[in-house]
Formats: structure tokens, C-alpha cells, sequence
């Protein structure tokens, strides 16, 4: 996006800390005009489930005042945040998508260990962001919230299942989002909506309470760019006790940005081996990509990655973790249910413990071929998505032949599997002026790696895409 530059809401988060260290303008002012563009936002594409203004202002407010008294709590105080509505955020009910979370039913006064993290900095929290039903596939639609749309183009889906976020913060809603990934639902979101998107090493953001897709599922940062990206990862991914699984912690990504990818060694899969039918255009956006890379001083090689498409393994985790979501649910409950949702459930039920011993099986098998590669390559380049987005209110573009949204997401989710970081960073538009992306991935515990390349991207001038519409 190319932000105006007396807009507020388009500043980054970067720039938006050094104005409040000048004095050029407060939190509370950058808040009024966030909270502006959020019901903006909402009117163009329904990416809130709610929007917090008097809270916000409030949040701001403190902040402002911290900041006068320069006692800031961290570096992101007074920083505009949104949450998708997957993660606890005390004070406001996580209705997760669904008509059977009951807002009554619960206190709603527990964060999530990011959105505590983000509390704990002085942050100020805008809204909850859509998703699907307990974020069960790649575009945002559900019962509880209707559709939510493309900034881009309204007639085509934002993507999913942190659907909101991205289009949130596409959109000057916040600066920083907190979304979630079990199978490419920070990636796919933010490559159709022009932003960046990070996945990072399983259990480095810890999460609570543990997701019902086990350790498929990923909480990650979505933002303008991959330098944000590193400031807000360096703050959630703060230890927790609630997550037994969380990694110890890391080095601040933040600090290494500017190390480039020159002498980095880059394999480019166009199309993992000719598995995956890529858009010409979308192809053409990626070369450029990695022409750009070269260019930095990567060296390239066209490589692909020894593995066949788990597909089948990830539905049998996928579906399995559904079931278990619904498993108390009574009739008149699962008849609430989205039924694509409702169907997977029915399908993850029949599936056997020892089925899915054998998708653990071959999950292990992918995590070693990963492996081996990351040992002659220090990055994977592939496209995000093979598309750019499609229609609104559809699992599946119309005419595909595909059944579920896996058949149009095959280079996101085996990156589940393997717990590996990825990234995606917009690199074109196609003929319709859709926003395309590219992937990096870097093996497990790269997530500095896959940052800093990212950065090298957005540094060269080549991650950027038009504003979109906003009439």
C-alpha cells in the first residue's frame, strides 16, 4: 500500500512510535483516526465482529499520558491493535464465528498469552476481527457474522480463516493484527488482501487455551510490513505458563532486520515439482520476486522440495480437531453449525485413533524431508496461492472441481505439518488488480531468516501494492 502521509491510520507502527517520541502527535490521536477507518472497514468489507471506540479512546488516553510523562510500558504503547476473534481478549466475549458460544455463558475476563503480552505494553486494542466458524477453513464467511470481503474488490473473499484481520489491516484498521494459522489462515488472507503475514516456528507465540487442531495451529503477526512484523513478534511471543509446548525464548528478530539475504542460499519451487497449477499471472508476480532476491545477492536455484501432497494426512488432523470441537454438542447445536463445518466434523469423527497415528506418521516423514532440504537451502521460495481471490461467500472457486478449500491452498499447509516459519509478502497484482504474494519459508526455528529476507523485499521497494479501494 502507499500510505498518505498526513493519514494516521496509514502510518506503520514503526513510524507511528517515533511520532509519539517527537511529540507530532499523541495516541489518542492516532486512535480517533484508526477507529475512523475501522468503521470504514466494517461498511467495505464486515472485518469486525466488534469495535471497541469508547475502550480504545480510553486505552489511548493512558497512553498519551504515559507518553507525556515519557514512561512509556514498552514500545508499543498507544500502538492501534486488532485481535481476531479466536483469541481471548478480556472484556469482550471470543464468539469464535459461531451462534453456539453463548456471550452470557462465560466472565470473558482472561487474555490470550499474546493479547496479554500486548496489554501488558500499553497497546491499544480496537476490535475483535471476523473469522469463520472456529476458523475451519481458508475464507472468512460464518453463520454469526455473514461475509467478510475483499478491500480489493468487495464481490471476492478476503480469504481465511484471519480473514478480518488482513482486511483490517489492508485497510488502515490498525497497524498490527493478531491472527491465527492452522493451515494457512494468517497466509492466505494476507496475500489476497496485499499485506504480510508471518507464521511462525510452532510455539513460538504461545497460545491458550490449546487449540483443538493440536499443534497444526499457529498464532501470527499480520501487518504492513515484515518490520512491524518482527516488533509485534518480538513482544507476543513473551513466555506464558499456560502453553506447555511454547518454545523457550528467542532473540529479538527485530535487531537483525537489516542483515539482508546477500550469500543466502534460496531454492524457487514455481510449482512444488509440477503438483500445483499456478495463474500466469501469478507465476510472472513470484519470478519477479525471486529475480529481485538474485539481485540482493541471493543465490538462486529452481529446487523443489521432496515431497508428495499430504493432503489426506492434514484432513485426518484437520477433521479429527474439528470433531472435537463439536464432540458435547447436542442435535439442536451442531444444527447452528456452518454445514461445511458440520460436514468435516462428521468425517474427523469416523476417523480412528489409528488413522490418525498414520497422519502423524506421514506428518514425521515431511518433517524429515524439510529437514534434509534446509540442509543444501536456507530458504524455500514458493507463490502463497496459486490464485488470487475469488468470489465472496464460497469455500471454493466456482468451477474448480475442488471439494474443500485444501484443493486450492497446496502450498500453505504442509508448512503446518511441519511447523516450519513462513512468510507472505506481496510482490504484483494481477490483470484484475488483485494482490498476489509470495512465500518464504525457512526451517524450523528460522523465523529471523524468513524476516529478514521479507524486509530485503519491502527495503528494495519491490512489496508493494496499490492502496485499495476505499469508495
Amino acid at each position: 500500500m502507499t500510505p498518505e502521509p498526513n493519514d494516521l491510520s496509514a502510518l506503520t507502527a514503526r513510524h507511528l512510535i517515533a511520532g509519539y517520541e517527537r511529540g507530532d502527535f499523541s495516541p489518542v490521536e492516532a486512535a480517533r483516526a484508526v477507529l475512523e477507518r475501522a468503521e470504514e472497514a466494517q461498511r467495505l468489507t464486515n472485518a469486525f465482529v466488534r469495535i471497541d471506540g469508547e475502550q480504545a479512546l480510553a486505552q489511548a488516553e493512558a497512553a498519551t499520558e504515559r507518553r507525556r510523562r515519557r514512561e512509556p510500558l514498552g514500545p508499543l504503547d498507544g500502538v492501534p491493535v486488532t485481535v481476531k476473534d479466536i483469541l481471548l481478549q478480556a472484556g469482550a466475549p471470543t464468539l469464535r464465528g459461531s451462534r453456539t458460544v453463548r456471550p452470557a455463558a462465560s466472565a470473558w475476563d482472561e487474555d490470550a498469552p499474546a493479547v496479554a503480552r500486548l496489554r501488558e505494553q500499553g497497546a491499544v486494542f480496537i476490535g475483535k476481527t471476523t473469522t469463520p466458524e472456529f476458523g475451519w477453513k481458508g475464507v472468512t464467511d460464518s453463520p454469526l457474522t455473514g461475509v467478510t470481503r475483499n478491500p480489493y474488490d468487495p464481490s471476492r473473499t478476503a480469504g481465511g480463516s484471519s480473514g478480518g484481520s488482513a482486511a483490517a489491516v489492508a485497510l488502515g484498521a490498525a497497524p498490527l493484527s493478531i491472527g491465527t494459522d492452522g493451515g494457512g489462515s494468517v497466509r492466505i488472507p494476507a496475500s489476497f488482501c496485499g499485506i504480510f503475514g508471518l507464521k511462525p516456528t510452532y510455539g513460538r507465540i504461545p497460545l491458550f487455551p490449546s487449540s483443538p487442531f493440536g499443534t497444526l495451529a499457529h498464532a501470527g503477526p499480520m501487518t504492513r510490513d515484515a518490520a512491524d512484523a518482527a516488533l509485534l513478534l518480538d513482544v507476543i511471543s513473551g513466555p506464558d505458563w499456560r502453553d506447555w509446548s511454547q518454545l523457550a525464548p528467542a532473540p529479538r528478530t527485530a535487531e537483525g532486520l537489516a542483515e539482508g539475504v546477500k550469500g543466502l542460499r534460496i531454492a524457487y519451487s514455481p510449482s512444488l515439482g509440477g503438483q500445483v497449477a499456478v495463474r500466469p499471472a501469478v507465476a510472472s508476480a513470484v519470478r519477479g520476486a525471486v529475480g529481485r532476491l538474485a539481485e540482493l545477492g541471493a543465490y538462486i536455484e529452481e529446487a523443489d522440495p521432496d515431497i508428495a501432497d499430504p493432503v489426506e494426512a492434514f484432513h485426518t488432523l484437520w477433521f479429527s480437531g474439528a470433531a472435537r470441537v463439536v464432540q458435547h454438542f447436542g442435535a439442536e447445536q451442531r444444527e447452528l453449525l456452518d454445514p461445511g463445518l458440520r460436514e468435516v466434523c462428521e468425517a474427523g469423527a469416523r476417523a480412528s485413533a489409528l488413522d490418525y497415528l498414520a497422519a502423524v506418521d506421514v506428518r514425521m516423514d515431511l518433517g524429515r524431508r524439510m529437514g534434509r532440504f534446509h540442509t543444501a537451502y536456507d530458504l524455500l521460495v514458493t507463490p502463497t496461492l496459486p490464485i488470487t481471490a475469488f468470489e465472496a461467500g464460497a469455500e471454493v472457486p466456482r468451477e474448480s472441481g475442488h471439494r474443500r478449500w485444501t484443493g486450492w491452498t497446496p502450498f500453505t499447509y504442509p508448512f503446518n505439518l511441519t511447523q516450519q516459519p513462513a512468510a507472505t509478502v506481496p510482490c504484483g497484482v494481477d490483470e484484475d488488480g488483485l494482490p498476489v504474494g509470495v512465500q518464504l519459508v525457512a526451517p524450523r526455528h528460522g523465523d529471523a531468516l524468513v524476516l529478514r529476507a521479507a524486509h530485503a523485499l519491502y527495503e528494495s521497494g519491490l512489496a508493494t501494492v496499490p492502496s485499495p479501494v476505499t469508495s
